[in-house]
């Protein structure tokens, strides 16, 4: 069971790293702020979060490995906390630089107008 735990952590950090390299390629390729900060999210998450839990999974899964509960334990937790607080950075992100024009941009669809006049 162990060897399962720790093989599956190994593979996680991996698209972890294939995640970040996606990421970053995006943030270099994409053509306006938006839709680079969707890169970064994709970033961040898959490579910040997936490889947190594949951590936790190899932790589990080294048995020769001292305080592997804490090390588990702590990135999970730690895991969790980005999951929550990237889509929000970016939302607010996203929001702020909508709501002061910051980019010029000519959209399809605005979903935010309502907010704007509310304003």
């Amino acid at each position: 069971m162990s060897e399962i735990l720790f093989y599956i952590g190994a593979v996680m950090i991996i698209i972890g790293g294939i995640c970040d390299l996606f990421g970053a390629i995006g943030l270099l390729r994409f053509p306006n702020f938006y839709v680079r900060l969707h890169a970064a999210t994709v970033g961040t998450i898959g490579g910040a979060v997936v490889p947190l839990f594949g951590v936790a999974l190899l932790a589990l899964g080294a048995d020769f490995l001292p305080h592997r509960y804490a090390i588990a334990g702590a990135s999970f937790i730690t895991g969790i906390i980005v999951l929550l607080a990237a889509p929000a950075g970016a939302t607010a992100l996203a929001y702020a630089a909508h709501k002061v024009k910051l980019v010029e941009w000519k959209p399809k669809v605005d979903h935010l107008a309502e907010v704007r006049g509310n304003d």
